[in-house]
């Protein structure tokens, strides 16, 4: 644990507002930015606890959005219930793990997975057609399948899975972009309580950072839903805005861990 200054404190509440508001905006996937902005822009000194404080804010600000999906009817309840369930299990294997890994190596492995997430953001194709997916046979194994892999990869990293849950759920269900967004929430939550209870169990969540970073998210999370509202028409534009400040991101994270930079 370490003492959060009143600098850190704003620069934490600055971070979940960067957080909160790339959320709102590209409709998921801004969770990923979380755990660079605490260990490199706030200050944190423990790679597992800026993972831990970042699981608690993605999780508490997951469940309020899950709240404003599911009243317009975009969460696809039972594949949320299959998805998630299978997830937290995944979660729960991977956080263990993650806490056994050196927090340089963790650092530098996260900062491949979000060039290889970016990559696969620029090569989406949003599917606009609107349809209803329900649980079946077919997409049930999918679901679990993808389900525990994106858990894992989730608790591994601390983060909230978003960005890799959707295109998982629309892999195994076909379900159309708005309703996957939705649907995802439930599990971002679910893996988010997850991975943050395995490390808070060990110590290594700051509650006073996770506060301030949450009171943050929530106010940059109805700036950028609206921003997004407006912007709506040009969604793709976002998507490679967002994927290339992804890539910056990972190259700076890559570039401190191979000593480039001081």
């Amino acid at each position: 644990m370490f003492d959060l200054s009143v600098w850190q404190a704003l620069l934490g509440a600055a971070s979940g507002s960067l957080v909160g508001f790339t959320l709102g905006l590209v409709g998921g996937g801004g969770s990923i930015l979380a755990v660079p902005l605490l260990v490199y822009l706030v200050g944190v000194p423990s790679a597992h606890m800026a993972i831990g404080t970042s699981a608690v804010a993605v999780a508490i600000n997951a469940a309020t959005s899950v709240i404003r999906h599911a009243r317009a009817g975009n969460v696809r309840w039972p594949c949320a219930s299959v998805f998630a369930t299978a997830g937290v299990a995944g979660a729960f294997a991977g956080s263990a793990l993650g806490r056994r890994v050196d927090g340089q190596a963790l650092l530098a492995a996260f900062a491949i997975l979000m060039i290889v997430v970016a990559v696969l953001m620029l090569l989406r194709r949003d599917d606009d057609v609107d349809r209803i997916v329900r649980l079946n046979r077919g997409n049930a194994p999918a679901l679990v399948g993808t389900g525990l892999g994106v858990g894992a990869l989730s608790g591994f990293f601390g983060i909230g899975g978003g960005f890799l849950i959707v295109p998982g759920l629309v892999f195994a269900t076909g379900m159309p972009m708005l309703q996957a967004i939705g649907t995802s929430l439930v599990a971002v939550t679910a893996f988010g309580v997850t991975t943050a209870g395995t490390y808070a169990a060990a110590g290594m969540v700051n509650w006073p950072l996770a506060a301030v970073f949450v009171g943050g998210g929530v106010l940059g999370g109805l700036i950028g839903t609206r921003a997004g509202r407006v912007l709506s028409q040009r969604r793709g534009a976002l998507t490679r805005v967002f994927a290339g400040l992804i890539f910056v991101v990972a190259g700076y994270m890559l570039a401190r861990g191979f000593g480039v930079l001081g």
